[in-house]
């Protein structure tokens, strides 16, 4: 009796539809570019005085509402899944995901603060000019520890349950019914704006490897769940093109910076994938600087 139930449940699971979610795509992709995207720009573009360097900027409030509005959303897109996921992971990862936006949050304040007392983002932190002259020695190590804070263990703890519960929806996001293997034009509104967001995220926060293992995973469960006579969704198929487009971003950011010396001296590893804001800090920041000279 008990196993006849677990299968009726998992019956039920496979067959039921789920139309586009529109509304929770839209304001994930409004959230993420104007709370995450957005906050280092608006710290560069608001007055200095209105947030002085010793206080928290506009990005950082940018940043706390961001750290509270995506957990909601990622709780409602698995609430919304027509599958019964393993709610004990997402709670865990979602822990986590707080857990590592806050502490990139700190990171993230002071280094993008440091921005203007000349630090420069395209150099490591030992090679920077308002760094490498610091007494005693040991502040460097200090600084060390709150990069390693803000690149490292809090992208790792941000962005890794990020992507766990990305995939986990997206096991659910599968229809036996050939009719629901449609996207509604709103999705193909969306797509480029989540794309090219998607793009930021995998290039500003380092995390390609966790991408393109994330992109695998969707391709291999694509192909295994086709043997079976099933077919992506329409949210389905929104997360797994919006996967695809971004590769293609990416290959083409990476074609462009690819003879950049300067560049290439920060990122020395097999895989080359310059992040915006180095990028930036290079070239960008320069060229502001002569026009306003000028």
């Amino acid at each position: 009796l008990v196993t006849s139930r677990h299968g009726a449940v998992k019956n039920e699971d496979t067959f039921k539809t789920s139309p586009f979610h529109f509304d929770l795509w839209f304001y994930f992709t409004l959230q993420n570019w104007v709370l995450d995207f957005g906050r280092p720009i608006a710290m560069i573009i608001l007055p200095l005085e209105w947030f002085p360097l010793n206080k928290p900027s506009a990005g950082d409030y940018f940043h706390m509402a961001y750290n509270v509005i995506t957990p909601f959303l990622l709780l409602k897109l698995i609430e919304r899944s027509p599958k019964t996921l393993p709610r004990s992971m997402v709670y865990v990862s979602i822990i986590m995901f707080v857990m590592g936006a806050s502490i990139h949050l700190v990171g993230d304040s002071v280094n993008h603060r440091l921005i203007f007392s000349g630090y420069q983002h395209h150099l490591s932190v030992r090679e920077n000019p308002i760094i490498k002259n610091l007494k005693p020695e040991t502040l460097i190590d200090s600084f060390e520890l709150l990069y390693y804070y803000d690149e490292y263990l809090g992208h790792s703890m941000w962005y890794i349950p990020f992507f766990l519960i990305l995939f986990i929806y997206f096991t659910g996001c599968f229809t036996p019914v050939e009719e629901e293997s449609r996207m509604p034009v709103a999705a193909l509104l969306l797509m480029g704006p989540s794309s090219l967001y998607y793009w930021y995220l995998v290039t500003e926060g380092q995390i390609f490897i966790l991408y393109i293992f994330t992109f695998f995973a969707m391709m291999a469960l694509v192909m295994h769940q086709k043997r079976k006579g099933l077919v992506l969704d329409s949210n389905g198929l929104f997360l797994f093109y919006s996967f695809i487009i971004t590769l293609v971003l990416i290959a083409v950011w990476v074609i462009w910076l690819w003879n950049d010396k300067i560049l290439r001296k920060k990122y020395p590893g097999v895989i080359y994938i310059p992040e915006p804001w180095a990028f930036y800090t290079l070239h960008m920041s320069n060229l502001h600087g002569a026009k306003e000279s000028f």
